[in-house]
C-alpha cells in the first residue's frame, strides 16, 4: 500500500537562498513518542540545523522539536542529535560528493509520509552574495510581470 506525502512540517527557506540544491533525498529519522507528538502540533524548526556524516551513519544536528507540555519526565532534549535513517549505499554516495569542496549536506523539509515522519535532505553547494543578488533581481522581474499581466487581464 502506498504511503501518502501528509502534512509539511517544517521548511528551510534558508537553504534554499544560501544553497544550490544539487540533489536531494528522502531519509527517515529515528525519534521518541512525545517528539513525534510534539511535530504532529508542528512544533519544530530545522533552520540552523545542519548534516554530518559520522563512522558510516548520518546524523541531524541542531534541529529544535519543542518539548511535549503533556510529556513530563518522557521529553528529550529540544535540540538533540538524531540519526537519519538512509541505506548504506545513499550514504556513502553522500560521503564522496562531501569530499569535493564547498559541497555540504542540509535538510531542506520535515514531513509526514503517511504516519512516518521524513526528511528531505539536500546536497549544497554554497552561493557567493552575487549570486543570490541575481536571484533576488530575477524574483523580482517575475513578480513585475507577474502584476503587469495581472494589470492588463482586469483592465480588458
Amino acid at each position: 500500500m502506498a504511503k501518502t506525502i501528509g502534512k509539511m512540517i517544517a521548511n528551510n527557506k534558508k537553504a534554499y537562498h544560501d544553497y544550490f540544491i544539487l540533489e536531494t533525498y528522502e531519509a527517515g529519522i529515528a525519534l521518541h513518542g512525545t517528539e513525534v507528538k510534539s511535530l504532529r502540533m508542528g512544533k519544530c524548526s530545522v533552520k540552523e540545523s545542519f548534516i554530518r556524516i559520522e563512522n558510516g551513519e548520518m546524523f541531524l544536528y541542531g534541529m529544535h522539536i519543542s518539548p511535549y507540555e503533556k510529556g513530563n519526565i518522557f521529553n528529550k532534549d529540544p535540540l538533540r542529535v538524531r540519526k537519519l535513517l538512509l541505506h548504506k549505499g545513499e550514504i556513502n554516495k553522500m560521503l564522496g560528493k562531501t569530499k569535493e569542496k564547498g559541497i555540504a549536506i542540509v535538510p531542506l523539509k520535515v514531513y509526514f509520509k503517511g504516519s512516518l515522519v521524513k526528511v528531505e535532505i539536500g546536497l549544497a553547494k554554497g552561493k557567493k552574495l552575487y549570486d543570490k543578488r541575481q536571484d533576488i533581481a530575477k524574483k523580482d522581474q517575475k513578480r513585475e510581470a507577474q502584476r503587469d499581466f495581472k494589470v492588463r487581464n482586469l483592465s480588458v
